[in-house]
């Protein structure tokens, strides 16, 4: 089965990514998340497919510019675990403290 294409969508205050999130979508994806991020609280994983480093990078960034006291992420899409691991980010994708 082909990975899907990777998407971004409103799903009331959550912000739905879908497909693969890796090195070549990720310019497609960011103005699209970016035109969507305005009250989003969190993030919903549940359909992509998987990520890379760029992937997560993405990700992060979108955490980032979410309100920290409601932040959400839901989904945990393949390769996700091991990427926070490697780069010191807890499940929602905020570094660990003392990390660049």
């Amino acid at each position: 089965m082909a990975a899907a294409e990777a998407s971004v969508e409103r799903a009331g205050t959550l912000l739905r990514l879908r497909g693969r999130l890796d090195r070549a979508s990720v310019a497609a994806v960011w103005p699209q998340a970016l035109a969507a991020l305005d009250g989003v609280q969190g993030l919903d994983l549940r359909a992509v497919e998987a990520l890379d480093s760029a992937g997560l990078a993405l990700l992060a960034e979108l955490a980032d510019r979410l309100p920290r006291e409601a932040r959400r992420v839901e989904g945990q899409p393949p390769g996700l675990a091991g990427l926070c691991a490697a780069y010191r980010m807890n499940a929602d994708l905020i570094r660990s403290e003392g990390t660049v």
